[in-house]
């Protein structure tokens, strides 16, 4: 392991940080649509003004690639069924979104696998790809405000990628014992459907994930259906919350799906390894309570079910919406609580509330550290977390400021404890009754959405009557160890 490498590691941990027999949740039906129309829609006849592509990216500071523009997505049904022998993927998504203005062609983030077809409401479209770009031109222009599903099919082998924001492989990972999994921030959603891959477009989605019966298969939301056909079992989970795509995640392996009691309309289940479904840690049983004391901190938990799943990783933990990646040696770690902590805490702030450019990153990691800082207050006092904070920040004083991440080290530890120490700083600045008020109406106000640094300055300012422009100056953009007041 390289110095930056352990590293990264270091700082993550700190803190980021079916067989048959398997039980299943009663079966619903699926409110999500989760097919092409099964009426044929004709292409538009609606005289268009500015027939234009969409544009190849939504020009986000640190990877103007990523993303598209023209269009918005609603909704994504991705259908995959997934052979271990061979790790082969054949899978169709069918994509469900609104024309933002008159479209001639639009792009899709993908990258990797082969693509066998593409339709646009029900017609064959012509695609061709270019690097990172697949792009769809459809039998006829799109008009704004026109609502369209393009499907598109496609195969090959599940590999990761290689992002410039990480020193580890993101995307479809394999575990040592054989288990799938994904995680994919920032930018590795691309690597195994194709996608609007930036937060700013938000979707809703349904996953029908066949494979292999003595397989359990997992992804975010709730388990809505499972049926077996011969010697393969399909599952299907319906995430009715918007959700960034690089929040989504599918998990397949020897694995059995606990659940645990609610924490109040929360749905609290993991999906774990059967040696530790039989024997889980006691941090586990905690899930419920940092649910619930984050919620009367914030506001009410923003999705309808939480849990973990354990893989084989080569990194810590990812916040993955409802159901997020834990790696084995850090649930075995005594800090799996506080890393536990810091994932509960991202899906208010990082999945709900999601950074409008990945330049805002702190928004995500500062915030969950911080919350991490906020438990550890319970028991320890404001004295204890303050000393253990101004030790932190000096510690990384030489690193970038965490309001200006560079792109090829996104997740530095500035981000992390900088980011935190942005936060405490504030409380000091505005006293507690004004600081929470300020972390409650961010989330009220950018819930199921984005925001941006200055979306947070203002409410700041807002809610406090300050002038706290200084403040966040030092704190997010300035070289060297801020003063804290």
């Amino acid at each position: 392991m390289n110095r930056r490498i352990q590293a990264w590691l270091l700082v993550f941990v700190a803190a980021c940080t079916a067989s048959e027999g398997t039980p299943v949740p009663r079966q619903v039906p699926i409110t999500t649509t989760s097919a092409a129309p099964t009426t044929p829609v004709a292409p538009s006849t609606t005289v268009l003004l500015d027939p234009r592509p969409g544009a190849a990216g939504v020009g986000d500071s640190l990877y103007g690639e990523l993303g598209n523009g023209g269009y918005d997505v609603a909704h994504y049904s991705l259908d995959l069924s997934w052979e271990p022998a061979t790790t082969h993927l054949d899978a169709t998504v069918i994509i469900e979104a609104v024309a933002t203005h008159d479209l001639a062609s639009f792009n899709l983030d993908f990258v990797g696998m082969e693509v066998d077809e593409v339709t646009v409401s029900r017609h064959v479209a012509s695609w061709e790809r270019d690097g990172p770009e697949l792009i769809v031109t459809p039998a006829a222009a799109i008009a704004t405000g026109e609502r369209f599903t393009a499907v598109v099919s496609y195969s090959g082998p599940t590999r990761p990628i290689f992002t410039p924001a990480l020193p580890v492989p993101i995307g479809w990972n394999s575990g040592v014992d054989g288990e799938q999994f994904v995680v994919a921030e920032p930018d590795g959603a691309r690597s195994w459907f194709p996608v609007n891959d930036h937060p700013t477009d938000k979707a809703r989605y349904t996953f029908r994930i066949t494979v292999p019966s003595e397989l359990f298969a997992a992804a975010n939301g709730t388990l809505v259906e499972t049926s077996r056909t011969g010697a393969t079992t399909t599952y299907v989970w319906d995430s009715q919350d918007l959700m960034a795509s690089y929040l989504a995640t599918v998990a397949i392996g020897d694995f059995e799906l606990v659940t645990r009691r609610r924490a109040g309309s929360v749905a609290v289940r993991h999906v774990l390894p059967p040696e530790l479904a039989a024997d889980s840690p006691r941090a586990l049983e905690l899930t419920d309570d940092i649910i619930e004391f984050f919620a009367d901190l914030v506001g009410p938990y923003p999705f309808d079910a939480f849990g973990i799943v354990v893989v084989d990783a080569p990194f810590p933990a990812l916040e993955t919406q409802t159901l997020s990646v834990f790696s084995e040696d850090i649930v075995a770690s005594p800090i799996f609580e506080r890393v536990l902590v810091h994932e509960i805490a991202h899906q208010w702030f990082g999945n709900s509330v999601s950074p409008a450019d990945w330049e805002d990153i702190w928004l995500n990691e500062g915030f969950a550290t911080y919350a991490e800082y906020l438990w550890v207050e319970r028991l320890e006092g404001l004295d204890a977390i303050d000393a253990d904070l101004r030790r932190a920040t000096l510690a990384v004083a030489e690193l970038p400021p965490p309001g200006s991440p560079p792109a090829t080290d996104l997740f530095n530890g500035a981000v992390y404890v900088r980011g935190a120490a942005t936060l405490h700083a504030l409380r000091l600045t505005v006293g507690d009754d004004a600081f929470f008020r300020i972390l409650r109406r961010y989330y009220t106000e950018f819930r199921d959405s984005h925001a941006s640094t200055d979306d947070f300055i203002a409410i700041a300012e807002r809610v406090s009557g300050e002038d706290l422009e200084s403040l966040f100056v030092e704190f997010l953009f300035t070289e060297g160890a801020p003063s804290f007041p």
